[in-house]
Protein backbone atom coordinates (compact mmCIF):
# COMPACT_ATOMS: atom_id res chain seq x y z
CA UNK A 1 0.00 0.00 0.00
CA UNK A 2 1.55 3.72 -0.75
CA UNK A 3 2.52 5.79 2.21
CA UNK A 4 0.34 8.46 2.41
CA UNK A 5 0.30 11.40 5.30
CA UNK A 6 -3.23 13.51 5.61
CA UNK A 7 -2.68 16.83 6.50
CA UNK A 8 -4.74 19.73 6.18
CA UNK A 9 -4.13 23.65 6.38
CA UNK A 10 -6.98 26.43 7.43
CA UNK A 11 -6.91 29.51 9.35
CA UNK A 12 -6.63 27.63 12.78
CA UNK A 13 -3.23 25.46 11.35
CA UNK A 14 -1.55 27.82 8.69
CA UNK A 15 0.82 25.25 7.85
CA UNK A 16 -0.58 21.97 8.18
CA UNK A 17 2.20 20.54 10.49
CA UNK A 18 1.44 17.75 12.59
CA UNK A 19 0.09 18.80 16.35
CA UNK A 20 0.20 22.46 15.39
CA UNK A 21 -4.26 22.93 14.82
CA UNK A 22 -6.12 25.20 17.02
CA UNK A 23 -3.40 27.09 18.56
CA UNK A 24 -3.77 30.44 18.03
CA UNK A 25 -3.45 32.98 21.14
CA UNK A 26 -6.90 34.34 22.01
CA UNK A 27 -5.51 37.86 21.63
CA UNK A 28 -4.50 37.14 18.06
CA UNK A 29 -7.76 35.06 16.58
CA UNK A 30 -10.13 36.94 14.14
CA UNK A 31 -12.86 35.15 16.25
CA UNK A 32 -11.18 36.56 19.94
CA UNK A 33 -14.02 38.43 20.64
CA UNK A 34 -16.95 35.27 20.33
CA UNK A 35 -13.88 33.21 21.88
CA UNK A 36 -13.13 35.77 24.53
CA UNK A 37 -14.69 33.28 27.55
CA UNK A 38 -13.52 30.05 25.76
CA UNK A 39 -9.39 30.56 25.00
CA UNK A 40 -6.41 29.07 23.15
CA UNK A 41 -8.17 25.57 21.41
CA UNK A 42 -11.70 26.99 21.30
CA UNK A 43 -12.63 28.77 18.15
CA UNK A 44 -10.35 31.07 18.22
CA UNK A 45 -9.02 31.71 14.29
CA UNK A 46 -11.10 30.55 11.81
CA UNK A 47 -11.10 32.61 9.30
CA UNK A 48 -8.71 35.33 7.51
CA UNK A 49 -9.81 38.87 6.26
CA UNK A 50 -7.65 40.25 3.18
CA UNK A 51 -7.60 44.16 3.17
CA UNK A 52 -8.09 45.85 -0.49
CA UNK A 53 -4.83 45.42 -2.25
CA UNK A 54 -3.50 42.46 -0.54
CA UNK A 55 -2.11 38.97 -1.49
CA UNK A 56 -2.06 36.22 1.04
CA UNK A 57 -0.43 32.71 0.94
CA UNK A 58 -3.04 30.25 2.16
CA UNK A 59 -1.14 26.84 1.63
CA UNK A 60 2.90 26.83 1.07
CA UNK A 61 3.70 23.15 0.97
CA UNK A 62 7.49 21.92 0.90
CA UNK A 63 7.59 18.15 -0.27
CA UNK A 64 6.22 16.04 -2.88
CA UNK A 65 2.22 15.28 -2.51
CA UNK A 66 -1.35 16.11 -3.79
CA UNK A 67 -4.06 18.59 -2.96
CA UNK A 68 -7.05 16.51 -2.62
CA UNK A 69 -9.91 18.61 -1.86
CA UNK A 70 -10.14 22.80 -1.37
CA UNK A 71 -13.17 24.09 0.61
CA UNK A 72 -13.56 28.03 0.88
CA UNK A 73 -16.54 30.55 1.18
CA UNK A 74 -15.57 33.85 0.57
CA UNK A 75 -17.63 37.58 0.67
CA UNK A 76 -17.88 40.27 -1.58
CA UNK A 77 -17.74 40.30 -5.31
CA UNK A 78 -16.49 36.45 -6.14
CA UNK A 79 -14.71 38.15 -9.74
CA UNK A 80 -12.73 40.51 -6.63
CA UNK A 81 -10.75 37.74 -5.37
CA UNK A 82 -7.92 36.09 -7.32
CA UNK A 83 -6.99 32.52 -6.89
CA UNK A 84 -3.23 31.96 -7.95
CA UNK A 85 -1.80 28.23 -7.36
CA UNK A 86 2.23 27.83 -8.57
CA UNK A 87 3.92 24.43 -8.68
CA UNK A 88 8.04 23.39 -8.25
CA UNK A 89 9.26 26.97 -7.23
CA UNK A 90 7.66 28.15 -10.58
CA UNK A 91 7.32 32.10 -10.91
CA UNK A 92 4.13 31.77 -13.77
CA UNK A 93 1.14 30.39 -12.05
CA UNK A 94 -0.69 27.21 -13.53
CA UNK A 95 -3.84 28.58 -12.16
CA UNK A 96 -4.62 32.17 -12.38
CA UNK A 97 -8.77 32.78 -11.98
CA UNK A 98 -11.08 34.71 -9.60
CA UNK A 99 -12.53 33.01 -7.32
CA UNK A 100 -16.18 32.60 -8.23
CA UNK A 101 -14.92 31.36 -11.90
CA UNK A 102 -13.23 28.47 -10.76
CA UNK A 103 -15.72 26.87 -8.50
CA UNK A 104 -18.04 27.61 -11.29
CA UNK A 105 -19.88 30.67 -9.92
CA UNK A 106 -19.48 33.64 -12.37
CA UNK A 107 -22.52 35.31 -12.00
CA UNK A 108 -21.43 36.11 -8.14
CA UNK A 109 -25.14 34.31 -7.92
CA UNK A 110 -25.27 31.18 -5.99
CA UNK A 111 -26.29 28.51 -7.67
CA UNK A 112 -26.03 24.46 -6.59
CA UNK A 113 -24.01 22.37 -8.37
CA UNK A 114 -23.40 18.97 -7.57
CA UNK A 115 -20.79 17.19 -9.47
CA UNK A 116 -17.33 15.00 -9.43
CA UNK A 117 -14.77 17.46 -9.89
CA UNK A 118 -16.88 20.72 -8.12
CA UNK A 119 -19.85 20.77 -5.80
CA UNK A 120 -21.48 24.12 -4.74
CA UNK A 121 -23.39 23.82 -1.50
CA UNK A 122 -25.59 26.61 0.79
CA UNK A 123 -25.02 28.97 1.19
CA UNK A 124 -21.61 29.83 -0.55
CA UNK A 125 -19.52 26.74 0.05
CA UNK A 126 -17.15 26.23 -2.49
CA UNK A 127 -15.24 22.64 -3.25
CA UNK A 128 -13.34 21.41 -5.64
CA UNK A 129 -12.17 17.93 -6.07
CA UNK A 130 -9.58 17.77 -9.24
CA UNK A 131 -6.40 15.86 -7.97
CA UNK A 132 -3.23 18.64 -7.90
CA UNK A 133 -0.06 16.46 -7.65
CA UNK A 134 3.20 18.52 -7.19
CA UNK A 135 6.93 17.19 -6.74
CA UNK A 136 8.64 19.75 -4.55
CA UNK A 137 6.32 22.52 -3.38
CA UNK A 138 2.84 23.93 -3.88
CA UNK A 139 1.49 27.20 -3.15
CA UNK A 140 -1.39 29.00 -3.17
CA UNK A 141 -2.11 32.37 -2.85
CA UNK A 142 -5.19 34.52 -2.69
CA UNK A 143 -5.51 38.24 -4.23
CA UNK A 144 -8.12 41.12 -3.19
CA UNK A 145 -8.74 43.45 -5.80
CA UNK A 146 -11.49 44.96 -4.53
CA UNK A 147 -11.41 48.28 -2.26
CA UNK A 148 -13.52 46.77 0.30
CA UNK A 149 -11.94 43.92 2.90
CA UNK A 150 -12.95 40.35 2.29
CA UNK A 151 -13.54 37.55 4.55
CA UNK A 152 -12.57 33.83 3.84
CA UNK A 153 -12.87 30.93 5.50
CA UNK A 154 -10.98 27.89 3.99
CA UNK A 155 -9.70 24.08 4.16
CA UNK A 156 -6.86 22.73 1.86
CA UNK A 157 -6.77 19.03 2.55
CA UNK A 158 -3.90 17.08 0.80
CA UNK A 159 -1.25 14.02 1.33
CA UNK A 160 2.18 13.69 1.36
CA UNK A 161 3.11 11.43 -0.61
CA UNK A 162 5.32 9.73 -3.82
CA UNK A 163 3.97 11.30 -7.01
CA UNK A 164 4.42 8.89 -10.14
CA UNK A 165 6.75 10.34 -12.58
CA UNK A 166 4.20 10.28 -15.52
CA UNK A 167 1.81 12.56 -13.35
CA UNK A 168 1.47 16.07 -14.56
CA UNK A 169 0.05 19.45 -12.98
CA UNK A 170 -3.16 20.81 -12.39
CA UNK A 171 -3.92 24.31 -15.03
CA UNK A 172 -7.06 26.30 -14.92
CA UNK A 173 -7.58 29.66 -16.60
CA UNK A 174 -9.64 32.68 -16.65
CA UNK A 175 -11.01 34.44 -19.54
CA UNK A 176 -13.18 36.90 -20.39
CA UNK A 177 -14.81 38.84 -23.35
CA UNK A 178 -17.20 41.53 -23.39
CA UNK A 179 -19.41 42.07 -25.77
CA UNK A 180 -17.77 39.44 -28.58
CA UNK A 181 -17.10 41.36 -31.51
CA UNK A 182 -19.39 40.89 -34.19
CA UNK A 183 -18.09 37.27 -36.00
CA UNK A 184 -15.59 37.00 -33.45
CA UNK A 185 -14.78 33.18 -32.18
CA UNK A 186 -14.39 32.91 -28.43
CA UNK A 187 -11.13 31.32 -27.10
CA UNK A 188 -11.46 29.16 -24.40
CA UNK A 189 -7.61 28.18 -24.36
CA UNK A 190 -4.22 29.07 -26.43
CA UNK A 191 -0.90 28.94 -26.02
CA UNK A 192 -0.34 25.71 -24.21
CA UNK A 193 3.19 24.34 -25.05
CA UNK A 194 3.80 20.71 -23.43
CA UNK A 195 2.17 17.26 -22.98
CA UNK A 196 -1.10 16.81 -21.10
CA UNK A 197 -4.77 16.24 -21.18
CA UNK A 198 -7.83 18.73 -21.47
CA UNK A 199 -10.11 17.82 -18.42
CA UNK A 200 -12.97 20.55 -18.22
CA UNK A 201 -14.70 23.97 -19.39
CA UNK A 202 -16.67 26.31 -17.37
CA UNK A 203 -18.96 28.92 -18.82
CA UNK A 204 -20.56 31.96 -17.60
CA UNK A 205 -22.36 32.89 -20.68
CA UNK A 206 -24.55 36.39 -20.62
CA UNK A 207 -26.77 36.66 -23.66
CA UNK A 208 -27.20 39.94 -25.36
CA UNK A 209 -30.30 38.76 -28.31
CA UNK A 210 -33.58 37.49 -27.96
CA UNK A 211 -33.96 34.20 -28.91
CA UNK A 212 -31.75 30.59 -28.73
CA UNK A 213 -27.88 31.43 -28.51
CA UNK A 214 -26.11 27.96 -28.58
CA UNK A 215 -25.84 26.80 -32.35
CA UNK A 216 -22.28 27.46 -31.88
CA UNK A 217 -19.44 24.65 -31.99
CA UNK A 218 -16.76 24.16 -29.94
CA UNK A 219 -13.14 22.63 -31.34
CA UNK A 220 -10.47 21.69 -30.26
CA UNK A 221 -6.72 22.21 -32.11
CA UNK A 222 -4.06 20.21 -31.43
CA UNK A 223 -0.54 19.29 -32.01
CA UNK A 224 -0.24 21.23 -34.98
CA UNK A 225 -3.73 22.16 -36.18
CA UNK A 226 -3.67 25.06 -37.91
CA UNK A 227 -6.82 25.85 -39.65
CA UNK A 228 -9.38 22.75 -38.99
CA UNK A 229 -9.33 21.69 -35.78
CA UNK A 230 -8.93 17.75 -35.37
CA UNK A 231 -12.13 17.78 -32.48
CA UNK A 232 -15.41 19.81 -33.60
CA UNK A 233 -18.69 19.74 -32.27
CA UNK A 234 -22.32 20.38 -33.02
CA UNK A 235 -23.61 22.36 -30.95
CA UNK A 236 -22.93 24.40 -27.50
CA UNK A 237 -25.52 22.46 -25.71
CA UNK A 238 -24.40 19.17 -27.62
CA UNK A 239 -20.61 20.24 -25.72
CA UNK A 240 -22.24 20.58 -22.04
CA UNK A 241 -24.21 17.02 -22.86
CA UNK A 242 -27.82 18.50 -23.58
CA UNK A 243 -29.84 18.91 -26.53
CA UNK A 244 -32.97 20.91 -28.38
CA UNK A 245 -32.08 24.10 -27.05
CA UNK A 246 -32.28 22.62 -23.19
CA UNK A 247 -35.72 23.20 -23.26
CA UNK A 248 -37.91 21.71 -20.66
CA UNK A 249 -39.27 19.00 -22.93
CA UNK A 250 -42.99 19.10 -21.07
CA UNK A 251 -43.58 22.67 -21.38
CA UNK A 252 -41.20 24.11 -23.92
CA UNK A 253 -41.64 27.87 -22.22
CA UNK A 254 -37.66 27.42 -20.14
CA UNK A 255 -34.84 26.06 -19.62
CA UNK A 256 -34.40 23.04 -17.83
CA UNK A 257 -31.34 23.46 -15.82
CA UNK A 258 -29.70 20.77 -14.82
CA UNK A 259 -26.38 19.17 -12.88
CA UNK A 260 -24.90 16.07 -13.20
CA UNK A 261 -21.46 14.25 -12.22
CA UNK A 262 -19.88 15.15 -15.47
CA UNK A 263 -21.86 18.47 -17.32
CA UNK A 264 -24.72 20.57 -16.55
CA UNK A 265 -26.57 23.57 -17.19
CA UNK A 266 -26.48 24.28 -13.20
CA UNK A 267 -27.67 28.14 -13.48
CA UNK A 268 -30.31 29.84 -15.20
CA UNK A 269 -30.51 33.58 -14.21
CA UNK A 270 -34.01 34.58 -15.69
CA UNK A 271 -34.54 38.71 -16.22
CA UNK A 272 -37.90 38.86 -15.13
CA UNK A 273 -37.51 41.91 -12.28
CA UNK A 274 -37.51 45.83 -12.68
CA UNK A 275 -33.62 46.65 -14.02
CA UNK A 276 -33.11 42.89 -15.02
CA UNK A 277 -31.81 42.91 -18.44
CA UNK A 278 -30.42 39.48 -20.33
CA UNK A 279 -30.29 35.74 -19.63
CA UNK A 280 -27.25 34.60 -18.15
CA UNK A 281 -26.06 30.87 -18.06
CA UNK A 282 -23.72 28.73 -15.65
CA UNK A 283 -22.49 25.83 -17.81
CA UNK A 284 -19.85 23.14 -17.07
CA UNK A 285 -18.51 20.27 -18.53
CA UNK A 286 -15.50 17.58 -17.01
CA UNK A 287 -13.87 15.52 -18.93
CA UNK A 288 -12.96 13.39 -16.49
CA UNK A 289 -13.78 9.60 -18.07
CA UNK A 290 -13.15 11.69 -22.17
CA UNK A 291 -9.84 13.53 -21.65
CA UNK A 292 -8.54 15.26 -24.56
CA UNK A 293 -5.14 14.50 -25.04
CA UNK A 294 -2.08 16.62 -26.47
CA UNK A 295 1.54 16.07 -27.26
CA UNK A 296 2.72 19.16 -27.89
CA UNK A 297 -0.02 22.09 -27.81
CA UNK A 298 -3.49 23.01 -27.63
CA UNK A 299 -5.88 25.43 -28.47
CA UNK A 300 -10.20 25.49 -27.59
CA UNK A 301 -12.25 28.16 -29.14
CA UNK A 302 -16.09 28.25 -29.20
CA UNK A 303 -18.49 29.98 -31.78
CA UNK A 304 -21.58 31.86 -30.34
CA UNK A 305 -24.45 31.69 -32.88
CA UNK A 306 -28.44 32.67 -32.59
CA UNK A 307 -31.11 32.46 -35.43
CA UNK A 308 -31.48 35.57 -37.65
CA UNK A 309 -34.42 35.58 -40.92
CA UNK A 310 -34.18 33.31 -43.39
CA UNK A 311 -33.34 30.04 -41.30
CA UNK A 312 -30.06 31.95 -41.15
CA UNK A 313 -27.25 31.83 -38.31
CA UNK A 314 -26.65 35.49 -36.48
CA UNK A 315 -23.22 35.69 -35.09
CA UNK A 316 -23.80 37.06 -31.67
CA UNK A 317 -21.89 39.88 -29.34
CA UNK A 318 -22.61 38.15 -25.80
CA UNK A 319 -20.69 38.54 -22.66
CA UNK A 320 -18.78 35.14 -22.30
CA UNK A 321 -16.15 34.17 -19.46
CA UNK A 322 -14.77 30.71 -19.22
CA UNK A 323 -12.71 28.37 -17.10
CA UNK A 324 -10.76 26.02 -18.83
CA UNK A 325 -9.05 23.08 -16.81
CA UNK A 326 -6.25 20.84 -18.00
CA UNK A 327 -3.09 18.30 -16.82
CA UNK A 328 0.55 19.14 -18.71
CA UNK A 329 4.20 19.15 -18.36
CA UNK A 330 5.95 21.90 -16.83
CA UNK A 331 7.26 24.78 -17.65
CA UNK A 332 3.67 26.63 -18.15
CA UNK A 333 3.29 29.08 -20.46
CA UNK A 334 2.79 32.72 -19.66
CA UNK A 335 -1.42 33.23 -19.45
CA UNK A 336 -2.75 35.80 -21.15
CA UNK A 337 -2.86 39.63 -18.91
CA UNK A 338 -6.20 38.86 -16.36
CA UNK A 339 -8.55 41.80 -16.98
CA UNK A 340 -8.85 44.37 -14.71
CA UNK A 341 -11.81 45.26 -11.61
CA UNK A 342 -13.72 47.03 -13.99
CA UNK A 343 -13.28 44.68 -17.34
CA UNK A 344 -13.62 41.75 -14.70
CA UNK A 345 -17.05 43.22 -12.98
CA UNK A 346 -20.46 41.33 -13.63
CA UNK A 347 -22.82 44.34 -14.38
Amino acid sequence: MEKKISRSISPENFTGEKGKGGMCPLEQGSARHAARDLGTGWKVNPFIVLQPGETFTIADIEGSGIIEHIWLTPTGRWRNTILRMYWDDQEQPSVECPVGDFFCMGWNEYAQLNSLAVCVNPGSAFNCYWPMPFRKRARMTLTNIAEEPVTMYYQIDYALCEVAEDEAYFHAQFRRVNPLPYKGVYTILDGVKGRGKYVGTYMAWGVNNRGWWGEGEIKFYMDGDKEYPTICGTGTEDYFCGSYNFEDPHTHANYAAFSTPYSGLHQVITPDTLYSSQFRFGLYRWHITDPIYFEQDLKVTIQALGWREGGRYLPLQDDIASVAYWYQTLPTADFPTLPDKDSLEVI
